[in-house]
């Protein structure tokens, strides 16, 4: 029928456009009939069973010509062949192989799936690590002024800042910075708001910080720092002080003395920003008022007291370097003379720098986390080049088997690009499988992987940035792995190969054993930097630290009620019998918490410019952390005159130039003071565990101090030492939950990042070694498989189980060597220049080269082996019968 007949009849007659579009698919001459056949079938169903059931058989009729299989039904004889049907047929065929070959085909999609497993965790990682901050909306124009300040010839880099530089900025340059915003380093402070206690971590910021980081308010405004006595919490604080309650307008005592009312309640930020640990905001104002001495350092005010950071949002038109430049000499400008001799230079550090370029030497900034972006980068692209070469080398080494197959369909008129197409399908369906198996592999490691790297990483599912990376790395693989195969495979002439004539020449397995070297040339060189990272970490854990870590806590001194019972608090502490000794600091022992400059002594040059860390001790310090004199003596309530006294470590003495230094006097004109040296004391590493030791003094009652040391008695468990105590700081400080931290811990914690780098190096390097052995070890069985007959001839002529297996394994031994040789002086190479990062560093002894090499040499034997001692014992009958 056509649509004139159905203009006779109730019967709608079907859309024309999808006449036309169908019309498409169908030859010019057989177009008219196909079209009439299929509107017949509808006409009819149509009466017997009704106009809108016979629409459903019109779409039948059309899927029925289009996609035969979708229906049981015959295709249609008049529908020419589609693009379609020619892909449908490469997939089959393509599968089919994977089915007849299943060894080869686990481990080609074993290994793809393992390398893009991995490539994937890496892509996650530099992702995350790409999106620092980028959280905040002003993430473009939010920088912290930072200074560079010159002590001899040396530039510092400090993000400390004097209060004052914030009005002058505001003043003087306003017309640059949109907000210009104060703020105290994040500490440490108690909140409790019903029966609720919690140490938890902030700062105190002035109001505008709210606009400035773009802070997502789920309760209030953002303008809840404007009341001085006021706190803005985030989510998960505020859950964990007021549970499922409403926490607007409620109050909360911090640090047992100060009384804010909630007057907001933020999203968490991120864990890809550098303030995630800031867990609540409280004014700055509230922070003048309630300390004095920040109050005097705003008042006076203080332009060499770098207590302090500040952040700022630019103008939209200003340019941080531009801006960097005008106020460089904002501090200098108002120092006396005698107080510029460190010559201090402001600059802005934007925040998109924050995070990956973080180091500076000698006031140039030069990287930081951005050289484990590029690190990672290239080990993940290698990792998922040696998957690609595995493939390359299996389906390579298969040729021969696919000869017979390529002559006959060339004999049959295939084209080159036909046979380079199917290739090609096979290597896409090898991809895709693997693709999806990656998908299974990276979910399976991602909690481990989040551990080992410090992240929360999570599967980017409804980003399109993934799946659009996720089907470009699938055609780019599929490319690179199936380019060489298809182009080699789809070469081979038709004549020679029916004839039987054609024979693989010598140099065929030439790009095989290339690409073997390659890829143990990188296994071997990340088993090489594994060790040697190794060996660093060890390196700086065995360094002498000047003190016992052992046994040791610390306890902070938060509220004005531990400050103030000290004294009766120590003795009761050692009267429990749980305790050996207790002492004070400002600051933890392993870290230095303050330093200061303009120090004078005997010998000093003029033109000298110290710096020296200055730690507040109580006379009981040095007993509990166990100091070990190298001169002198240590503080005693004995004397009386050592309440002007100072301990130097050995790196300050060398420092000062002295050669007797006890009993000598060191001057601070600054705060008009001067300190005896009663004793000197072996350096107490403090800091960075991996660099030099800071020059530092050790002074009584320089400060209040903020942190308890304890000595824990050996002769008790810990568990029952920290039971007894436990009671005994409640009894005077009950409004704060007794926490505390082991100074084990604490320095452990500065091994961190290294740790991390060798547990990932690890971590690469054993799925590069397994990469390469799946590679391997179809290679191995390749082989074996080819020189069947070889192998039962020279049985039958004598030939032992160990000369069979000395001669299927020599040759992948000697590519392993060659990559021994490659792999050596690289890894040497980068590695001594990732060491120059460490002023405290091991060396690379020549043993690191033969225990990488060795391990590579037993991996490969125990990989081949298998494959050769199970040539080696067929029976020679039965092979040379199957040849």
């Amino acid at each position: 029928m056509y649509p004139e007949d159905f203009n006779q009849s109730k019967i709608p007659a079907p859309p024309r456009w999808l006449d036309t579009l169908l019309g498409w698919f169908v030859a010019p001459h057989l177009r008219e009939e196909v079209l009439g056949d299929i509107h017949e079938r509808y006409y009819r169903r149509a009466q017997r069973l009704g106009q809108q059931k016979a629409r459903r058989t019109y779409w039948r009729e059309v899927l029925a010509y289009l996609r035969p299989s979708m229906i049981k039904r015959k295709p249609n004889q008049y529908r020419k062949p589609l693009f379609s049907d020619m892909l449908r047929n490469y997939l089959k065929i393509a599968f089919r192989n994977l089915v007849k070959n299943k060894a080869y085909s686990f481990i080609n999609i074993a290994g793809l799936a393992t390398g893009m497993a991995v490539a994937m965790l890496i892509g996650l990682w530099i992702w995350d690590e790409l999106s620092y901050n980028k959280y905040h909306q002003h993430y473009n124009r939010i920088a912290q002024v930072m200074q560079h300040m010159t002590f001899n010839t040396e530039k510092d880099t400090w993000a400390s800042i004097p209060i004052p530089v914030g009005d002058e900025l505001r003043k003087s340059y306003g017309q640059y910075f949109e907000r210009v915003v104060l703020a105290s380093h994040t500490g440490e402070h108690i909140l409790a708001a019903r029966e609720q206690k919690l140490t938890t971590s902030g700062k105190y910021m002035e109001p505008a910080v709210t606009e400035l980081l773009s802070l997502n308010m789920l309760k209030g405004t953002r303008a809840g720092l404007t009341d001085p006595n006021s706190i803005i919490l985030s989510e998960s604080l505020a859950k964990s002080l007021f549970g499922a309650d409403n926490p607007m307008g409620k109050f909360v005592k911090m640090d047992n003395k100060l009384d804010v009312k909630v007057t907001g309640v933020y999203e968490d930020l991120p864990y890809n920003t550098n303030l995630k640990s800031v867990a609540f905001m409280a004014p700055w104002a509230l922070f003048v008022s309630s300390e004095g001495w920040v109050k005097a350092a705003q008042e006076e005010p203080q332009w060499n007291n770098n207590s302090w950071q500040i952040f700022v949002q630019l103008a939209p038109r200003a340019d941080f370097e531009q801006v960097s430049a005008l106020i460089k000499d904002v501090k200098l400008n108002h120092l006396k003379p005698e107080e510029a001799k460190d010559k201090p230079e402001l600059f802005l550090q934007p925040m998109r720098k924050w995070h990956l370029y973080s180091e500076f030497q000698n006031g140039v900034n030069t990287g930081g986390g951005i050289q484990f972006v590029w690190l990672f980068g290239i080990t993940g692209a290698f990792i998922l080049l040696l998957a690609c070469i595995n493939f390359m080398n299996l389906s390579t080494a298969r040729s021969e088997k696919r000869a017979k197959e390529v002559g006959i369909r060339k004999a049959v008129g295939s084209v080159r690009s036909q046979l380079i197409s199917q290739f090609f399908s096979e290597s896409l369906l090898v991809v895709s499988i693997a693709f999806l198996l990656s998908i299974g592999l990276v979910l399976l490691m991602l909690p481990f992987f989040n551990e080992v790297a410090d992240k929360k990483l999570s599967m980017l599912w409804t980003n399109p940035v993934f799946w659009l990376m996720g089907l470009s790395f699938v055609l780019l693989t599929g490319f690179l792995a199936g380019s060489y195969p298809a182009l080699y495979l789809s070469a081979f002439q038709p004549v020679k190969v029916l004839k039987g004539t054609f024979r693989m020449g010598r140099l065929a397995a030439l790009p095989r054993k290339v690409l073997v070297v390659v890829q143990f040339t990188v296994s071997v060189a990340l088993i090489i930097g594994t060790i040697v990272v190794y060996r660093q970490i060890e390196h700086a854990k065995d360094r002498p630290v000047g003190y016992v870590r052992q046994g040791l806590i610390t306890v902070p001194i938060i509220t004005p009620e531990l400050r103030d019972h000290y004294e009766v608090l120590r003795n009761d502490l050692l009267q429990s019998g749980a305790v050996a000794q207790v002492g004070a600091s400002v600051g933890e022992p392993t870290q230095v918490y303050s330093a200061n400059g303009d120090f004078e002594w005997e010998g000093k040059d003029p033109g000298f410019k110290d710096m020296f860390g200055t730690i507040g001790v109580t006379h009981d310090f040095g007993k509990t952390v166990g100091w070990q004199f190298v001169q002198g003596r240590d503080f005693s309530r004995e004397y009386a005159t050592d309440s002007t006294g100072i301990v130097l470590n050995e790196t300050a003495v060398k420092y000062m130039g002295l050669k007797d230094p006890v009993g000598k006097t060191v001057r601070w004109p600054r705060a008009n003071k001067s300190w005896q040296i009663v004793g000197v004391i072996k350096d107490m590493v403090m800091a960075s565990p991996f660099e030099p030791v800071y020059p530092t003094f050790f002074l009584l009652g320089y400060d209040s101090p903020n942190t308890i040391t304890v000595r824990l008695a050996p002769q008790l468990s810990t568990s029952e030492s920290l039971d007894r105590i436990s009671p005994i700081f409640k009894k005077y400080n009950p409004a704060v939950p007794f926490e505390y931290k082991f100074v084990d811990d604490e320095y452990a914690s500065k091994f961190g990042q290294e740790e991390r780098i060798s547990k990932l190096a690890s971590f690469f390097a054993i799925l590069a070694i397994f990469i390469s052995c799946l590679g391997l070890f179809g290679l191995a069985s390749f082989v074996a498989e080819q020189r069947t007959k070889e192998i039962g001839v020279r049985k039958v002529l004598g030939a032992s189980v160990a000369n069979l297996w000395q001669l299927l394994s020599k040759d992948f031994v000697v590519l392993v060597l060659i990559s021994l040789v490659i792999a050596s002086p690289i890894a040497y190479y980068l590695l001594s220049n990732w060491l120059e990062n460490y002023s405290y560093r091991t060396d690379i002894p020549w043993w690191v080269f033969a225990v990488a090499g060795s391990g590579a040499v037993l991996i490969t034997l125990l990989t081949v082996s298998f494959q050769a001692l199970k040539a080696a014992l067929i029976d020679p009958v039965k092979s040379l019968r199957t040849e």
